[in-house]
């Protein structure tokens, strides 16, 4: 079984490995204070994030008084920290700095270097969005890529784990200008920051980021792959204006025949295979994009459909078998229920052919 994500980060040895880093960086900080306050009566109770917000807390209560000295001691201690463990030093700026901007939004950029500062920018971005997005737009210039993802991490309408912002979920609009700065940006860490942003933007409002995407399409390889990592949601929902872009709307002397799903009765927990082929007509190579669909049983009864992709090439004329296993077995995100399950072959967007298999 997998460890969960609270056994592996902000654990007794790494908050104890904090906690002397900073009394080696100030000799007045009460080590012992801190680490009893931390690990009070509830920790073990505490899931991920309400561990690195109550650490944050027992820092504001040993730490100096002065936001500016506390600020100056964590920033000599941040370079020793990395990934998920280094968040506690934006969490500490969430936190205690909200109400001063002047000295909170530098020390996010300097602490993003360490662990990012992507949740924690997003109090500053819902409390006064305009001020800052022009923080945004200079990180978004900046010479290190971990600060140039936090500009458009931070602003993402539906970042997971994040406190929402429903003002930028109704407008993307301020969003956008950090987009176009990045947008051909030679970190792929960044690049794929800014596809997940468009991808969120898709989901409220899928034909302004189409056309954004239709206009950045060609402007280079790197923009391109951005383009097509931002439109899979787009794709996944058939979406016509996005299939088209990438050459996907084209189903003339397409064929899928002889769908055959093994076994038609199956235990959750086992595998599907299915198999069909498919036939391409005409002349020449087809661009062709292969899923398929599955319309899951759920606890009530109703149903709820998945896609998964089969694959995205191009085909010539002719006639090719193919098959493929589908897991059953339980997962985080999905769990399985008894029923009838249909599944569905599409092709660029088209469903081209469908059966069911039952679920025990």
């Amino acid at each position: 079984m997998a460890e969960k994500l609270k056994d592996l980060f902000f654990t007794r040895k790494t908050l104890t490995q904090l906690a002397d880093a900073i009394a080696q960086a100030n000799a007045s900080f009460d080590r012992k204070q801190f680490l009893a306050l931390v690990f009070d009566d509830d920790w073990e109770a505490k899931e991920l994030k309400a561990r690195m917000r109550h650490a944050a807390i027992c820092l504001g209560h040993t730490l100096p008084k002065s936001y500016a000295k506390a600020l100056a001691i964590l920033k000599q201690v941040a370079p020793k920290s990395r990934g998920f463990d280094g968040m506690i030093f934006p969490e500490f700026v969430e936190v205690h700095g909200l109400n001063d901007w002047e000295r909170s939004l530098p020390a996010l950029e300097f602490f993003t270097r360490f662990g990012s500062s992507e949740f924690a920018v997003r109090p500053f971005l819902h409390q006064d969005p305009e001020r800052a997005m022009a923080f945004m737009l200079k990180w978004a210039e900046s010479s290190d890529h971990h600060v140039r993802r936090l500009s458009s991490e931070g602003c993402r309408p539906r970042l997971p784990w994040a406190m929402a912002l429903p003002k930028f979920k109704a407008d993307p609009s301020s969003i956008l200008p950090v987009l176009e700065k990045l947008k051909d940006d030679e970190s792929e860490y960044v690049r794929k920051s800014v596809a997940n942003n468009l991808n969120d933007i898709s989901k409220d409002h899928p034909e302004r980021m189409i056309e954004l995407c239709e206009r950045w399409f060609g402007t280079s390889p790197r923009t391109d792959w951005i383009v097509k990592h931002a439109c899979r949601g787009l794709l996944k929902a058939r979406h016509e204006r996005a299939l088209r872009l990438f050459g996907f709307d084209d189903n003339a002397l397409i064929e899928i025949t002889r769908l055959k799903l093994t076994p038609k009765r199956l235990a959750i927990g086992n595998d599907l295979t299915f198999a069909f082929e498919l036939h391409v007509g005409g002349t020449g190579e087809r661009k062709l994009r292969l899923e398929y669909t599955v319309d899951f049983v759920k606890a009530n009864g109703k149903t709820s459909k998945k896609v998964f992709q089969i694959s995205e090439k191009n085909y010539s004329a002719g006639v090719y078998a193919l098959q493929k296993k589908h897991a059953t077995a339980d997962l985080t995100t999905r769990k399985h229920y008894p029923g009838a399950h249909r599944l569905a072959i599409v092709i660029n967007g088209k469903e081209l052919a469908a059966a069911t298999f039952d679920l025990q």
